[in-house]
């Protein structure tokens, strides 16, 4: 079955093809068209054939691929790029395949850490709608039909039912209920901020400074964008690409505006003659581990090994950082969903209960 977008899968088996191919000798041209011709994905066998067509009319690999931005991002262009410079091709795809390898593990790891906690959420919204919509009205009727004195929280259910199953407002004649406005909130704050953020660079940078000061998910996200801006330098400067370029192209990958910030301090912090180790420790923003790690790199001339230990290093603490919020939210959600439910029999059996003499009596 053919298919009609190129994933990240697709290019890490890309380069990994042509790494093994032009290791063994295969001529460019030719393991193109090998890749072209057996390639299930049709545009990635279409965008293929540009390339080879292209690079039988002379132009670079690099050049090539610079024409399909959409698949190839401006990071894959600088490693061809550097490797065309070398004439070592095949470390450039081998450090293309080890990093797209890593953002694909990324990748996973944040879906994991989002995707359980956001499926929970919706079951959580969900009953709470069934529960106020459809139970507590059934619930609310037999109360007023006894006439019995409510306490505060039986009448605060009420009055929360009610919002959920009377119209609060009209658009173009039909009703809005409290309900659709009850799930539209999420969506609404989410819109609010996108539109906010795109709209002014301060409230932006106060947006995100707002979102790095979260608990537990501000660490993460901070930790999440560092471990990506290590990983793209390491790859980068492991090509061969000069240490203010190698900065700059990792910047690109940053959209946090508090840590494009740091990271620009990074690059001038190097730019006026500073040590890498020294820069990234004025930033604020590497643990002291990273910063001595990257010092003895700097000190022993292996700073390319050391790089590949910091972006484990990251890696494995985006792995603890992650497991901690989903130990964080998913309990949490938990307890809101039980003492929304604890509220709804304490508010409808408590009245009775407290009451039941006087039923009796009658």
């Amino acid at each position: 079955m053919s298919r009609n977008t190129v994933t990240l899968r697709d290019l890490i088996q890309f380069f990994i093809n042509m790494e093994q191919m032009q290791g063994a000798g295969v001529p460019l041209l030719d393991a193109l068209s090998d890749i072209r011709d057996g390639s299930t994905n049709d545009q990635m066998r279409d965008m293929m054939s540009e390339v080879h067509r292209d690079v039988s009319d002379g132009a670079s690999l690099s050049e090539a691929m610079n024409k399909h931005p959409k698949v190839f991002k401006a990071l894959y262009i600088s490693l061809i790029k550097s490797g065309e410079a070398t004439g070592d091709l095949t470390s450039s795809y081998r450090q293309l395949e080890k990093y797209l390898k890593w953002v694909d593990i990324m990748q996973s790891k944040i879906k994991k850490a989002t995707r359980g906690p956001m499926i929970t959420a919706v079951v959580v919204l969900g009953v709470v709608v069934f529960m106020m919509s459809m139970v507590v009205p059934q619930i609310v009727g037999f109360l007023k039909f006894l006439d019995l004195e409510l306490p505060w929280y039986s009448t605060s259910l009420i009055a929360t039912s009610n919002f959920f199953v009377q119209p609060q407002f009209h658009i173009l004649g039909l009703p809005v209920y409290g309900a659709i406005i009850f799930l539209g909130i999420p969506f609404l704050m989410v819109l609010a901020f996108m539109f906010v953020r795109k709209s002014s660079e301060s409230a932006a940078y106060k947006i995100d400074s707002f979102y790095l000061s979260l608990p537990v998910a501000g660490n993460l996200i901070r930790k999440i964008t560092i471990a990506r801006y290590s990983q793209t330098f390491a790859a980068l400067f492991a090509s061969g690409i000069d240490v203010i370029k190698a900065l700059k192209s990792s910047r690109n990958t940053v959209s946090n505006l508090v840590l494009i910030d740091a990271m620009e301090g990074v690059e001038d912090y190097v730019q006026s003659g500073s040590p890498l180790s020294d820069a990234l420790n004025a930033s604020g923003e590497f643990p002291s581990m990273v910063v001595r790690m990257v010092k003895i790199g700097e000190e022993s001339g292996k700073l390319s090994e050391v790089l590949d230990q910091v972006s484990d290093f990251y890696t494995k603490d985006v792995d603890e950082a992650i497991d901690g919020l989903i130990e964080m939210i998913q309990p949490t959600l938990t307890i809101i969903l039980a003492t929304v439910i604890m509220w709804i029999a304490a508010g409808s059996l408590g009245p009775i209960y407290m009451n039941l003499g006087t039923m009796v009596d009658f």
